[in-house]
């Protein structure tokens, strides 16, 4: 039986960007699972209205509505136990939901100001009254002027990576020998900036540069495929 993801995207319907998709997509792939994706744009609300909500990632498996990338994740754990583990058992789940809270907080609020703008740029024409009016009520001011100077503000971002970066210097993936859901969380956020943004977020030096590619390679090149930049 086929999983259903509902997948955001910009004016093309192979632009998907959200990092909780892509979390939930390289998740899906870990498990081995097939996959029918389907295009959802952020005044499309009405594709998901059995959620009882407006957001994606929203699977449909097995004739069950799940969203939120976290509970997808328990989900397919649970219900996919003979499939390749994403935790690795009670503890690894534990450090994962530091992870996924870390990433949320920190890493995604550092990347943001980067690339916000260049998201709008890459939306579908409907999208992007809605992206602009709810983006500048929470910031405060035009996403132009958010986003000026941002090679200034790149070594914060790059500064506040330093916990995985610790981790990548020694092992070739956030979980270890091989990945893990930890290493989607992180990567779904370089994903998110990837498929949407030209601007360069790591040197050529930078362990974390390694890391992604390799993450990018994973079955079958599933990310290194989808639109976006070489950056």
């Amino acid at each position: 039986m086929t999983t259903t993801l509902y997948d955001l995207a910009g004016a093309e319907d192979d632009r998907r960007f959200s990092p909780f998709c892509w979390r939930v997509r390289m998740a899906l792939a870990h498990k081995g699972l097939e996959v029918e994706t389907r295009p959802f744009r952020f005044t499309e609300k009405e594709l998901i209205a059995e959620t009882g909500q407006g957001r994606v990632p929203v699977i449909v498996d097995q004739g069950r509505w799940v969203h939120d990338s976290w509970d997808i994740a328990c989900y397919l754990e649970d219900t996919y136990p003979d499939a390749p583990s994403l935790f690795g058992g009670e503890a690894g789940k534990a450090s994962a939901l530091f992870i996924n809270d870390w990433v949320n907080r920190t890493v995604h609020g550092k990347i943001f100001p980067l690339i916000v703008h260049d998201v709008h740029e890459h939306l579908a024409d409907k999208d992007k009254d809605y992206f602009r009016t709810s983006r500048e009520k929470r910031i405060g001011m035009p996403l132009e002027d958010f986003c000026a100077g941002r090679d200034n503000k790149a070594g914060a971002f790059r500064n506040a990576l330093a916990p995985a970066r610790a981790v990548v210097e020694v092992e070739p993936f956030m979980a270890g020998r091989a990945p893990a859901y930890t290493d989607y969380l992180l990567f779904g956020a370089f994903q998110w900036a990837r498929c949407i943004s030209p601007f360069r977020l790591l040197d050529d030096g930078d362990p974390l540069a390694a890391w992604r590619g390799r993450m990018l390679d994973l079955f079958g090149g599933l990310a290194r495929r989808a639109p976006g930049y070489d950056v």
